[in-house]
């Protein structure tokens, strides 16, 4: 787990920049391929977001991490 958060925030990060990079890219004549590509990395940044949350709640749900915070209530 605790190699497996930072990885997926560096995916999370990584697709952001690509979609950034396809966003300002200059390409007159390649439109929408510029398009395509930017909805891509956009599309895998959710999935890597999604997945994310995925193996945290499964992990505090095996039990393998804790919660701790403020208390729920009084």
């Amino acid at each position: 787990m605790n190699i497996l958060v930072p990885l997926a925030f560096a995916a999370i990060l990584a697709s952001l920049g690509a979609a950034l990079y396809f966003m300002l890219k200059r390409s007159g004549s390649d439109e929408q391929a510029r398009s395509r590509n930017m909805a891509r990395a956009l599309a895998f940044r959710v999935g890597f977001s999604v997945a994310l949350f995925l193996c945290i709640l499964a992990a505090w749900k095996l039990g393998w991490i804790q919660p701790t915070g403020i208390p729920a209530g009084k």
